[in-house]
């Protein structure tokens, strides 16, 4: 797969750092070409471990950053399983990201219309952009090859038109969620994965070593013209036997 960079750390613990220069050096980017950052997050350990490193950065300007969901559950936001409900506390109440630049789903609506609601804010905050181009998107990966709320088998995975689109059965609780679409993803300038820890070594290394044109959801994402990384740590690498990249080598990102 043309441009895409496995890199693989000893432990959670380098790779954190690493992963915040990737945002903060993309971020920079987008800036100088285009006056803002654009960033679509993911939930799960990703949370705590993005917003400890980018807390722990000196001088963090996140005024011109924009930042979005790639899926998040239909709760309020002050349940636990939240997504957006976690970076406010972590992260978004602690740096000078604009209220405005923050777009979070209306979860007050039943699903079908929240899907239609974020879809409209992401219409609004990408107005020349047939599907949103986002500068980064950070996705994780779930023990199942899911990415997003896009688990296997599931018939969003032939989604092509929606924007964001809703689900109502997904198969990890909670069900009602919305999700970005392989489109938005494979859209996105730069996409990095993040998996750690050793029960992830068996599915990484199905969609990093699979067969070509996987039915796997994480293995359905290739960006059409942007760059792909996986973070990973030793003990999710445990499997693989593809040539990866190593933090000792002076990989820069």
């Amino acid at each position: 797969m043309a441009g895409r960079r496995v890199v693989v750390f000893p432990s959670s613990a380098e790779l954190g750092p690493v992963l915040a220069q990737l945002v903060t050096s993309r971020a920079e980017k987008a800036i100088i070409s285009h006056g803002r950052f654009t960033l679509g997050l993911s939930g799960g350990s990703l949370a705590s471990m993005l917003s400890k490193e980018l807390l722990a950065l000196p001088d963090l300007d996140c005024s011109k950053w924009v930042v979005g969901f790639c899926d998040e559950r239909l709760v309020f936001f002050d349940d636990p399983e939240s997504t957006f409900g976690l970076y406010k506390s972590l992260l978004f109440s602690k740096v000078n990201i604009p209220d405005r630049g923050i777009l979070a789903i209306d979860s007050s609506l039943p699903v079908n219309e929240c899907a239609a609601d974020y879809t409209r804010k992401l219409k609004e905050a990408f107005p020349s952009d047939d599907f949103p181009v986002f500068d980064l998107l950070l996705l994780g990966m779930g023990p199942d090859g899911h990415t997003c709320s896009l688990f296997p088998d599931h018939p969003l995975l032939e989604e092509t038109k929606k924007i964001v689109a809703p689900i109502s059965d997904s198969p990890k609780a909670p069900p009602q969620r919305v999700t970005m679409t392989f489109p938005v993803v494979n859209a996105a300038r730069c996409v990095a994965f993040v998996s750690t820890g050793g029960s992830k070594a068996p599915i990484l290394k199905e969609v990093l070593e699979g067969r070509e044109g996987s039915a796997l959801p994480a293995a359905r994402v290739v960006p059409t013209n942007g760059e792909l990384f996986w973070l990973v740590d030793d003990p999710a690498a445990a499997s693989l036997t593809i040539q990866v990249e190593r933090l000792g080598s002076g990989v820069k990102l």
